[in-house]
């Protein structure tokens, strides 16, 4: 990964090490750059959707975006408040996210779900590690924020898997 050099105008003065606020700025702008890029294919799947479920499933698709999109700005200004630098572009997103796209001119409902099921175990996992970051690093602020954005993701997981299952 780049490491930027904080401007002097942008670097907020920390009780942090410059390497803490390194790891931590590393670990947080793939999430920020995740949250981005799974925002924008759950608008799509929402935008895209049709079938029986359509009513269920535009709802959780709007509701789910609305979660991610929220998230993206608590964690680009925590890594500010510690001095570092957040994302810039699509272009920086694009090379920081493990999303992804999905181009696809129709996508069944039940691949859609699946595909955000996936790509939101992606996020926890991606979280989980970078709370253990925030945590070696003594950043407990910023790890008990990915700790509430986690539970988020999980909640989306959970909402995702059950509308897999069979119904008996």
């Amino acid at each position: 990964m780049t490491t930027h050099t904080t401007p002097a105008a942008l670097a907020t003065p920390t009780d942090l090490t410059p390497g803490q606020v390194t790891a931590v700025t590393e670990a947080v702008n793939p999430l920020i750059a995740d949250a981005l890029a799974l925002y924008i294919k759950t608008e799509n799947f929402h935008w895209h959707l049709s079938g029986r479920r359509f009513r269920d499933l535009h709802l959780l698709f709007d509701e789910q975006a609305d979660a991610l999109l929220d998230s993206v700005d608590v964690l680009a200004e925590r890594v500010r408040k510690l001095g570092g630098l957040t994302l810039r572009s699509v272009g920086h997103v694009a090379q920081l996210t493990q999303i992804k796209d999905d181009d696809r001119a129709f996508v069944s409902p039940q691949d859609m779900v699946q595909t955000l099921l996936d790509d939101n175990r992606r996020i926890a996992t991606a979280q989980r590690r970078a709370i253990d970051i925030c945590d070696d690093h003594k950043d407990s602020p910023t790890g008990n924020i990915l700790q509430e954005l986690l539970d988020g993701t999980e909640r989306r997981i959970w909402f995702l898997f059950e509308i897999t299952q069979a119904d008996d």
